[in-house]
């Protein structure tokens, strides 16, 4: 820990060696997050580089008694965010009251690598991949969704919901595609 204090304390200071380590020892993570929100790698580096500059700009207000990764996580789904809604890719369907559960067969899910399963995510129409990721991956209730997006709690639910079944759908096709290879 001593020696990412030192490495931010180097950011504070615009030491640009201490920016390349900083970016070094977190660009996996990062890349993690912004590839699950862009729909292709060139995006996500774009997301993942506006978020690193972002960091930079904003790295004095950065309290060290709290966990660096958590506070590098949220600039990097809001960087993502502000990415989609800067290229209008982020429109939101209609409202629902009731989601219904959609029984997904673990089975067909279990045969997928991570990979495959980031690629199935990435294919998501934008406003679905958006709503899934920021409750499902990063644990946001959908009050606090709807308020991040400007949005109903209800159009969160309803596109979480269809990306669901959208995702389920899309995981069964490409659990069967792959059965059949084996055989």
């Amino acid at each position: 820990m001593h020696e990412l204090n030192y490495l931010i304390e180097g950011c504070r200071e615009w030491n640009r060696n201490s920016q390349e380590l900083l970016y070094r020892q977190f660009y996996g993570y990062a890349m993690s997050i912004a590839l699950r929100y862009a729909q292709n790698k060139e995006e996500a580096v774009e997301i993942l580089n506006d978020g690193f500059l972002k960091i930079f700009q904003h790295i004095k207000e950065f309290d060290t008694n709290r966990p660096f990764k958590s506070w590098l996580a949220k600039i990097m789904v809001n960087t993502a965010i502000d990415h989609l809604r800067s290229k209008k890719k982020i429109s939101f369907t209609e409202d629902i009251e009731k989601v219904y559960d959609l029984g997904m067969d673990d089975n067909a899910m279990d045969k997928l690598s991570y990979d495959e399963l980031l690629v199935l995510v990435q294919s998501l129409p934008p406003a679905y991949r958006t709503v899934f990721n920021l409750y499902v991956m990063e644990g946001y209730q959908h009050q606090e969704i709807a308020d991040q997006l400007g949005i109903s709690e209800g159009t969160s639910k309803s596109n979480l919901f269809k990306a669901k079944k959208l995702l389920k759908e899309k995981i069964e096709k490409a659990s069967s595609y792959k059965n059949t290879l084996k055989t």
